[in-house]
């Protein structure tokens, strides 16, 4: 590998980058608040794409490169091919809930249907006792999985960083359910709290329920993922 292909390849990766900055693609990949260092990533990229061929101009060529270095051009082609979808139902129900260590629960605003996030209402009905919760209506939306036993659950995939570090905020559904679900299928639900809880046969973390008074399909969001900050 010669430093023109060289240059190529560092030109395409940044392309990737500079593309899935743009389109939300990257948003597969890592949480919404890094999407600067995804786009500047991929300009520092690009600028050394443009300087590697300028100095290829100026020397004269050297012994190629080990051949073995043709393979960084696949996981650029794979990116560019097919692109992964994002975690779903299988990595969650093989992963341990979140909902692991205590955190503050913020008062909820006022107004009925509130909108949680997953992992919002998981925090006040696991460690508010459901306090906060009390007389509200929320609204949350994750996709469907279920348990062995043929329990159905509501996730959303909890990122730290990125896709690598994600682990699973599960909320049992009691109540209206619809009667056929698919795996993976994106809802949006309404109902209450309910005091009902189970352990995450994974990990032992609790699983607090929602009771669903209203459940509707709705398509899966730009931003599958939910975040800390």
């Amino acid at each position: 590998m010669n430093r023109t292909v060289q240059a190529i390849l560092l030109l395409l990766v940044g392309g990737v980058l500079l593309h899935a900055g743009a389109t939300g693609l990257y948003l597969r990949y890592v949480k919404a608040g890094l999407r600067p260092l995804v786009l500047a990533a991929g300009v520092v990229l690009v600028v050394a794409a443009v300087a590697t061929v300028r100095y290829a101009r100026r020397r004269p060529a050297g012994p190629p490169g080990p051949r073995i270095s043709w393979l960084l051009v696949l996981p650029v082609f794979a990116l560019i091919l097919a692109a992964p979808p994002a975690l779903g139902s299988y990595s969650a129900m093989r992963t341990g809930t979140a909902v692991t260590a205590p955190r503050i629960v913020a008062p909820l605003p006022a107004g009925n249907p509130v909108p949680l996030t997953v992992i919002g209402y998981a925090d006040r009905a696991v460690y508010d006792h459901g306090r906060s919760l009390t007389g509200r209506t929320v609204t949350l939306t994750g996709f469907v999985a279920f348990g062995d036993d043929g329990t159905p659950y509501l996730i959303r995939m909890l990122l730290n960083c990125c896709a690598a570090d994600a682990q699973p905020v599960k909320v049992g559904l009691t109540g209206e359910v619809p009667p056929v679900l698919q795996p993976d299928s994106w809802l949006e639900v309404t109902g209450t709290f309910s005091p009902a809880q189970a352990k995450d046969p994974v990990n032992g973390g609790t699983i607090p329920y929602l009771d669903v008074a209203r459940a509707q399909p709705v398509p899966a969001p730009d931003d599958p993922y939910e975040s800390l900050g």
